[in-house]
């Protein structure tokens, strides 16, 4: 549920236990219910849903759950009233955060997130104190394994496709793009033999922060907080 690059490494590194997985599963669900409420049950037609279900199928949560979530979300099946909200802050180092939230009680949600914040140095601001800071876009990775051994080629043939911007992290490859372009490059780069292993539509910063390796820790006390607490679904920062 992570974001930023970074940020997304160490969570990647962070061993999945029992109780991980199932609070894991549970944001999961959350996300498909209210895509569900908000487009229909159909993913072929919902293209939100289609994203939630590929995200929760990347971390194995079984088609039994996903059914569940989908249920809850069309009224099959009786689900609590959730409510989506958003909240940003500036972490330890000045780093911009941007969290995302589902909740059945906003207050107490708003409450616990301030509280982390301040915890863990940080401060919640107003509403698009930080959001300015990022461009809404579509990501996409797969392994630099993968990659085209003529990536000059490669990469002039994404920009016909409307590739904006085409990077490495770690032992991937991230492609980004404007939100709509998102399935006609998934498409595009499955049908290079790319095995996509991640698609979203997120938050990229326009610019990033470096901290230093005093503050760092505290940051990422602070992200490890959020990313544990039930109701935070996403949080993403401008950390180099």
């Amino acid at each position: 549920m992570s974001g930023h690059s970074k940020w997304s490494t160490i969570k990647r590194q962070k061993a999945v236990t029992d109780s991980r997985r199932s609070a894991i599963f549970t944001k999961h669900a959350r996300l498909i219910t209210v895509a569900v409420r908000a487009g229909g049950a159909d993913p072929d037609m919902n293209a939100r849903l289609r994203l939630a279900i590929d995200k929760a199928r990347g971390d194995n949560m079984p088609n039994s759950n996903i059914e569940r979530a989908i249920a809850a979300g069309t009224g099959a099946d009786r689900g609590e009233a959730m409510k989506e909200m958003s909240y940003e802050g500036f972490g330890p180092g000045g780093v911009a955060i941007v969290v995302d939230a589902i909740t059945d009680n906003p207050n107490r949600t708003a409450s616990d997130v301030r509280t982390i914040f301040t915890k863990h140095g940080g401060s919640l601001g107003n509403v698009n104190s930080v959001r300015w800071m990022f461009d809404t876009c579509a990501v996409l990775r797969f392994p630099i394994a993968e990659l085209p051994p003529d990536r000059e080629g490669f990469e002039l043939a994404a920009i016909d496709q409307g590739v904006e911007d085409i990077r490495t992290e770690d032992e991937q490859v991230v492609v980004q793009a404007a939100p709509e372009k998102l399935a006609i490059i998934r498409a595009w780069l499955e049908s290079q033999g790319v095995t996509v292993s991640e698609a979203s539509i997120d938050l990229v910063p326009k610019n990033t922060v470096a901290i230093d390796s005093i503050e760092a820790p505290k940051l990422h006390a602070l992200l490890d907080a959020l990313d544990e607490h039930q109701d935070v679904t996403h949080a993403v920062t401008n950390e180099e």
